[in-house]
């Protein structure tokens, strides 16, 4: 019937603990875009409404929908959306070229090892200080005790990864002694990262 208004004021409406507040999100946001309020969909609903099983996806979905907004402003909005998680938006940074943001959300909170080996192994040419980043967070994740059944190939592929990278910047012998200062200060567990990459650092035997 046309009536926008009174649409959003019913589903609203509808908000109890029995009632899914992304469905309701999603409903009023399909409503103010099909009424062609895009500036009001995405001021009221935008990063709420197109959560999906990934970080990246609710990032390329509500890009998709809201072309007229610039990447940075929606990673900005959706990372205040899940405080404490700004690491698992590494991702969707990167995929939308936003480098500097991805390398500053990953070293905020925890992020998967194995995303930021593949973004040193896949940036490392053209790239490489980007990649040089990632692969000394990952290590430093590593270090830190994060990451599913990691294995000593993960160790092993972090390290290569970065030292690719760091040899195509021209910057491998600083960028090893940074590993090397950053695998020393490993406090976890049994020192897992130490075990594998102790030698090939120089560190002496135990």
């Amino acid at each position: 019937m046309g009536k926008t208004d009174e649409a959003i004021g019913y589903a609203e409406s509808c908000r109890s603990p029995w009632a899914s507040d992304l469905d309701i999100d999603g409903l009023c946001e399909e409503i103010l875009l099909s009424a062609k309020q895009p500036d009001e969909a995405y001021a009221r609903y935008g990063p709420r409404a197109s959560r999906t099983g990934t970080h990246l996806a609710t990032f390329r979905s509500v890009a998709r929908k809201y072309p007229d907004r610039g990447a940075a402003e929606i990673l900005d909005d959706l990372v205040k959306t899940t405080p404490g998680e700004e690491g698992k938006w590494f991702a969707a940074a990167k995929d939308a070229g936003l480098y500097d943001e991805a390398i500053a959300l990953a070293s905020r909170t925890p992020c998967d090892p194995r995303t930021l080996i593949r973004a040193a192994r896949d940036h490392a040419e053209r790239n490489p200080a980007f990649a040089v980043g990632a692969g000394l967070l990952a290590l430093y994740w590593l270090t830190e005790g994060y990451g599913y059944e990691i294995t000593g190939a993960d160790v092993w592929a972090a390290y290569g990864e970065t030292m690719k990278a760091a040899e195509q910047q021209g910057s491998a012998a600083e960028t090893r002694q940074r590993i090397r200062t950053m695998v020393a200060g490993e406090t976890i567990g049994e020192r897992f990262v130490t075990r594998i990459l102790g030698r090939e650092l120089g560190f002496p035997k135990p």
